[in-house]
C-alpha cells in the first residue's frame, strides 16, 4: 500500500470520490436538456477519467490534440472531435485514424483548408465549421457569407456546427450564464439552419462551456455540449458555481521546504512549472494568486493559506493568524489547490488517485505533447 508520504513532490493528487460526484453532477444538468454529453479531455487527457466521464452518454469525447486522439482511439474510444481548427499539415495524422476506422470530427473555419480536407480521397474525416458565438477567439460569425462558402468546399463532409462560449467564465452569476448559454444555442441553430436551407445535411450541432453546460435553460436545436473542467474543478470554476474547496478533485501535493516565522510565511517545492502562473482568479471575488494552500488530506487547515508568489520551484504561501503554523515544518506534506487545473495538470504525466484519504489506490496516466 502506497501512501502520499512516499511519493516525490510536487505530485498530481486526483480524489476518485470527488470526481464522480462533479461527473454526476454535469451528467444530471445536461440530462434535463437532452442532449449528448461529449465530455471534453482537454483537461484531464486520461483513459481512466475518460471512461468515467462516458459511462452512461452516447459515448462521444472531444480533445484538443492529436495525440489524445490518437492516445483515445487506441484504448477503444471510437467517437471523437478534434475540437481545434485542423491545418493541412496535420491532415495526414487525420487519415490514419479515418483509416483506422474512427469517427472522427475535426473542425475549421476556413475554405482552402475545407478544400484539403476533402482532397484526401478514402480519408475524409467529418467536418464540423468553427462559430464565433460572442468569445473572439476562433470561428466566423453564425450569419457570415463564409459559413456557406466553407460549407460549400466541404461537400458531403460537412457534419455540422460548433462553438464554444469561453467567454462565460466572466459570467458574474448564474443569470448571466444562462443568458450566455442562449447566445451560444442560437449561434449555433442559425448556422445549422442556414447550412440545412443550401441542402446541407446537418447532424451535429455542438456547443458547451462547462458554465452554460450547467446553466442552460434549455437546447433546443442543439444535439450535444461539450464541457470539460467540471470533471476536476479548480479555484475558478467553484467560484462561478458557487461550490467549496470539497468539489475541487485535483491538487498538487508539495512539501515545505523552508520556513519564515516572522513574515508567518513557508516555502514549498511547488513554484510556477507545477502550479502554473495562470491568474484567472484575479477577476473573481476571492483572488488566490498562484493557489490556496490545503493540507496533506486537502482539507482547509490553514484557512486563507494563499500562495503569494510562485517562482519557477518555489512557492511563498501567507499562512494566516489563528491557524497551526507551527506545525509546518520543513517536509510537512500540503496539497494545493489551483486556479486552472487543465494549465496545471500539463505539467504531470500522471495522476496518483485517492479516495478521501493519503491511501494511493491508483495510478492514471495522462497524455501529454501534441
Amino acid at each position: 500500500m502506497t501512501r502520499l508520504a512516499q511519493l516525490q513532490t510536487p505530485a498530481l493528487v486526483l480524489d476518485r470520490g470527488v470526481l464522480a460526484t462533479n461527473l454526476a453532477d454535469m451528467a444530471e444538468a445536461v440530462g434535463r436538456t437532452g442532449v449528448h454529453l461529449r465530455p471534453h479531455l482537454k483537461t484531464a487527457k486520461s483513459v481512466d477519467v475518460a471512461r468515467l466521464a462516458v459511462a452512461g452518454q452516447f459515448g462521444g469525447i472531444a480533445v484538443s490534440t492529436l495525440a489524445e486522439a490518437e492516445h483515445f482511439a487506441a484504448a477503444g474510444f471510437r467517437d471523437i472531435l478534434y475540437a481545434v481548427g485542423i491545418v493541412p499539415a496535420k491532415l495526414d495524422r487525420v487519415a490514419a485514424l479515418v483509416r483506422s476506422g474512427i469517427n472522427l470530427m475535426v473542425v475549421t473555419d476556413d475554405p482552402d483548408t475545407a478544400s484539403a480536407i476533402v482532397a484526401r480521397a478514402g480519408a475524409v474525416p467529418r467536418v464540423l465549421i468553427e462559430l464565433d458565438c460572442g468569445e473572439g477567439r476562433a470561428g466566423i460569425a453564425p450569419d457570415s457569407d463564409q459559413l456557406l462558402a466553407v460549407a460549400s468546399k466541404l461537400g458531403a463532409a460537412c457534419a455540422g456546427v460548433m462553438t464554444h462560449s469561453g467567454h462565460s467564465y466572466a459570467c458574474a452569476d448564474f443569470a448571466a450564464m444562462a443568458a450566455l448559454a442562449e447566445v451560444e444555442r442560437q449561434a449555433a441553430v442559425l448556422a445549422a439552419d442556414r447550412l440545412r436551407a443550401i441542402g446541407t445535411d446537418v447532424s451535429v450541432v455542438s456547443v458547451g462551456s462547462t458554465p452554460t453546460s450547467r446553466h442552460a435553460a434549455h437546447l433546443e436545436g442543439v444535439t450535444e455540449t461539450r464541457p470539460g473542467v467540471y470533471m476536476f474543478q479548480d479555484l475558478q470554476q467553484i467560484q462561478l458555481a458557487g461550490l467549496g474547496i470539497e468539489r475541487i478533485a485535483v491538487t498538487v501535493l508539495a512539501a515545505v521546504t523552508g520556513r519564515r516565522p516572522a513574515d508567518r510565511a513557508v516555502l514549498i517545492d511547488a513554484g510556477g512549472i507545477a502550479l502554473s502562473k495562470d491568474r484567472s482568479t484575479a477577476t473573481m471575488p476571492v483572488d488566490y494568486r498562484f493557489g490556496l494552500m490545503l493540507d496533506h488530506l486537502g482539507q482547509p487547515r490553514y484557512g486563507d493559506a494563499i500562495v503569494q508568489r510562485a517562482n519557477q520551484e518555489h512557492g511563498l504561501v501567507s499562512v494566516p493568524a489563528h491557524t497551526p503554523f507551527e506545525e509546518l515544518t520543513v517536509g510537512t506534506l500540503v496539497r494545493v489547490a489551483t486556479n486552472h487545473v487543465c494549465m496545471t495538470a500539463a505539467a504531470y504525466d500522471r495522476y496518483h488517485v485517492v479516495d478521501g484519504d493519503d491511501v494511493v489506490v491508483a495510478t492514471w496516466p495522462r497524455v501529454n505533447g501534441w
